[in-house]
């Protein structure tokens, strides 16, 4: 991180001054770790408050995030107040360091890590916290509340001799070991407390561990061995990177909490890791984010490529290719082992963050037609094949029908990237994805010795890209539109230029570029479009449409913006460095659900853009910041031809 990033951060300790000072905290004000199966959510006052085991999408263990009464925690936490709290990241790592201070009376650390070997197999469902007084001595209350199936069903706690012993009404287990003496006494209907002190030098662990028949003594559970091997795996993975940019602890930063998004079975990628966590507070935007989505495994592939991550892009790109298997060619998303999103449900009981409901599980968009899933799917076989791998045949034989597809379909309306819950329309971006699916057609289509198809894909390809130009620019020919026959803005025109369908230079291009920022600008963050989407309430700015722009303005040479909006949004970040889906325009609190693979992706494609721009400015190179896209032809009759704005 920069010093300026550093400094900043480490001046903004949180503050509690009463129980109930949890609540004032953001929904971003976490931390995240995990196995590469699950991952929890922790507070800076020691509070785990969501995790679902033993998959991302299973129901959830603690889920006080979306209702403190019936949602289910633990803590570790000071039992007097007020008191500070800091949290770290141990460098290059997901391990989490919290740190508590009571005045006049001690410092304790808490290190939360769950087991990683990045070997999915070796996972054994376990989150480890050890309890460290670094200075005086400190009272700590800990809590054992869990809650199984959102809090749906009964939980019953029991005693044993080394531990707790939760049971759920279907045979869900989770024990709870705390080392050392604990008194541990009823704490409301379904939970446990204990309270500890600790003095200078003192250690004592807690392990959480799921399905396990008996709690066993905290030494059988091994967690200094595993806290050493965690570290070092997560060291050795962070050592791959290859971005040596300006923002490199922003960029790894983002890797490590993309690792920890993937599902390492199957290779899938998690839209984002929670559910229902509002687009704005008190609105009605809360949805299930916890499934794959075609084009997020498709931008994760580009992503990590990038950035030297070939092992990660080829688990992305093998889910992505295993996902043609099921069905529908353009199904929208997928469950982790690549089978269908459960139906919608609402889940009445829970409140919702601070009040924000419905609380939702399962998602309705897996019915929409979405035609931007051809592009995300030719363009991943693309850059898989780019950056060394081999596509069989067999697979091949899978792309053709997505081609053939895309061919026969992309004239008809679909419900577009934003998944608005009304009619179909002809979007704009939707056309651009079926171009990108017939361009990248034409390439893999000369790999296979397929003359015809590779004439075919350029043909049809150029008949979209004209199509475009023919109905998706407003009457006064000065900026291209969010949908055709339409004057709506949308910030997924940005795209145009990036996926190479026009050069960055054209008037057209560039009279979108400001007329998006006109007309969809929040404070220094852009929204993601300005329609009826069938879903009442606002949102805020969406922080993968900021960097958007980022890459729209290197593009066109507009370097000095580019770099102030990439900082806008980078430091958006909460105080570990990771992102919600979206930031409230004025408060810059982070909002939606967290954290969210598009904004990680969308910040490493934006860094290693503008490194380029700036490496290419440095060495006297006066051409567009191209990662792997072509300069695509010029508009005929526009100025825009053989030369980059500035030339």
């Amino acid at each position: 991180m920069d010093l300026y990033s550093a400094a900043k951060r480490m001046n903004r300790p949180f503050r509690f001054s009463n129980p109930a000072s949890y609540r004032e905290i953001s929904l971003a004000s976490r931390g995240l770790i995990g196995d590469g199966i699950s991952c929890a959510l922790v507070r800076p006052d020691g509070v785990i408050d969501w995790l679902c085991f033993p998959r991302f999408d299973s129901p959830s263990v603690f889920a006080a995030i979306l209702d403190d009464e019936r949602g289910g925690f633990t803590g570790i936490t000071p039992a007097v107040w007020p008191f500070e709290s800091l949290q770290r990241y141990d460098p290059d790592t997901n391990v989490l360091e919290t740190l508590f201070r009571v005045e006049r009376q001690g410092v304790v650390r808490i290190i939360d890590y769950m087991p990683w070997t990045n070997d999915p197999r070796a996972s054994i469902h376990e989150v480890h916290r050890r309890i460290e007084c670094v200075e005086g001595s400190l009272e700590l209350d800990v809590v054992f509340a869990p809650r199984f199936r959102y809090g749906e069903s009964e939980t019953r706690l029991d005693r044993e001799e080394h531990g707790l012993v939760a049971r759920g009404s279907l045979g869900e287990r989770m024990v709870a070991v705390l080392e050392g003496e604990a008194r541990w006494e009823s704490e409301g209907t379904a939970g446990m407390r204990a309270r500890i002190r600790l003095g200078r030098g003192e250690r004592r662990w807690m392990i959480l561990a799921w399905d396990s028949e008996h709690p066993e003594p905290v030494a059988a559970y091994r967690p200094y061995e595993l806290l050493r091997a965690t570290r070092q795996a997560w060291r050795d993975w962070s050592r791959q990177l290859q971005y040596e940019g300006p923002w490199r602890h922003h960029v790894l930063r983002s890797a490590l909490a993309l690792k920890l998004l993937m599902y390492a079975p199957t290779g899938a990628v998690v839209a984002a890791a929670t559910t229902s966590l509002p687009e704005w507070i008190g609105g009605p935007r809360n949805w299930d984010y916890r499934y794959s989505w075609v084009r997020d495994a498709a931008m994760a592939v580009r992503a990590t490529n990038l950035i030297g991550y070939p092992d990660e892009s080829r688990e992305f790109f093998h889910f992505v290719r295993d996902t043609l298997k099921h069905g529908d060619p353009l199904q929208v998303m997928y469950t982790l082992d690549g089978g269908p999103v459960p139906e919608e449900r609402i889940l009445q009981h829970l409140s919702g963050f601070q009040g924000s409901s419905p609380v939702r599980i399962g998602n309705d968009a897996r019915d929409q037609l979405q035609f931007d899933t051809a592009g995300a799917l030719l363009d991943a076989a693309y850059l898989y094949e780019r950056f060394g791998g081999r596509l069989p045949l067999r697979t091949w034989a899978l792309l053709k029908r997505v081609i053939e597809t895309t061919a026969r379909r992309w004239r008809e309306p679909d419900h577009g990237i934003w998944e608005p819950r009304r009619e179909k329309r002809h979007n704009v971006h939707s056309k651009l994805m079926c171009w990108l699916a017939l361009h990248r057609g034409q390439h893999l289509s000369r790999l296979f010795a397929e003359p015809d198809l590779q004439a075919f894909c350029a043909r049809e390809a150029e008949l979209i890209r004209q199509d475009i130009l023919h109905h998706g620019v407003d009457p006064s020919g000065r900026h291209f539109v969010g949908f055709y026959g339409g004057n709506e803005p949308d910030a997924s025109l940005l795209l145009l230029p990036i996926a190479g369908c026009f050069r960055a230079c054209e008037p057209l291009v560039q009279g979108t570029i400001d007329w998006l920022r006109s007309e969809l600008g929040a404070g220094r963050f852009l929204r993601r479009y300005r329609m009826d989407d069938g879903v009442a309430g606002p949102e805020g700015g969406f922080l993968l449409c900021g960097f958007w722009l980022v890459e729209a303005l290197a593009l066109s040479n507009r370097l000095e913006e580019a770099e102030k909006v990439f900082m806008y949004h980078a430091e958006a970040a909460n105080h570990l460095g990771l992102l919600a889906e979206e930031v409230h325009p004025l408060t810059r609190e982070q909002l939606g659900n967290f954290p969210q693979a598009f904004s990680h992706l969308g910040l490493i494609n934006a860094a290693a853009r503008i490194d380029l721009a700036l490496r290419m400015r440095d060495e006297g190179e006066l051409a567009p910041p191209h990662l792997l896209e072509t300069e695509p032809p010029a508009i005929p009759g526009s100025s825009c031809h053989d030369s980059w704005p500035g030339l």
